[in-house]
This record gives C-alpha cells, sequence and structure tokens, in this order.
C-alpha cells in the first residue's frame, strides 16, 4: 500500500526533513519524492510506502495536517487507491 503526499507553501529550511521525520516516525518508507521552489514557493510530491506503519491512516494524516498548520503549509495525505480512482479517466 502507497499513498501521496502533497505539500505546497512558502519556501523554508527544512520542510522535507521535518515531513519525512513524520513518515519515519510511524514507519512510512519514503519511496520517491520531487520537489521544486518557484519563486519563493515551494512544492513537493511524496510516494510512500505505508504496509507498514505502526498506527492507522488517518492518525498519520492528522500529524501531517498538524505539521502543515504548524508551518502554514498545506500538507495532504491521500491513500494511492482514492489517489487513483480520482484520477482515472
Amino acid at each position: 500500500m502507497r499513498a501521496v503526499i502533497t505539500v505546497i507553501g512558502k519556501d523554508n529550511v527544512g520542510i522535507l526533513n521535518q515531513v519525512s521525520g513524520v513518515c519515519a516516525n510511524y514507519q512510512a518508507n519514503v519511496l520517491e519524492v520531487t520537489q521544486s521552489v518557484l519563486q519563493d514557493m515551494f512544492a513537493m510530491i511524496m510516494m510512500v510506502d505505508i504496509s507498514a506503519i505502526n498506527t492507522d491512516f488517518a492518525k498519520l494524516n492528522d500529524e501531517l495536517s498538524a505539521l502543515g498548520e504548524k508551518l502554514g503549509l498545506s500538507i495532504h495525505t491521500m491513500h494511492e487507491d482514492i489517489f487513483n480512482a480520482m484520477h482515472r479517466i
């Protein structure tokens, strides 16, 4: 099982570190990351393996959302099945 995490907001030092740190705390393995800084805006998409997480998916989602609020970022976590269903033509 995988999840897609998106992060958007004003660029700041340590965003990748903090988001990946939450993932590591719950044993969500980061598989792939793409990030870009457009002027002063930060955008990142992460694919994470959640098959071995040590909590339920909702708790991981809540913690990442809380981190986003703390940092002034928009952080969304979506299970891969829902992501695929939303983007199926």
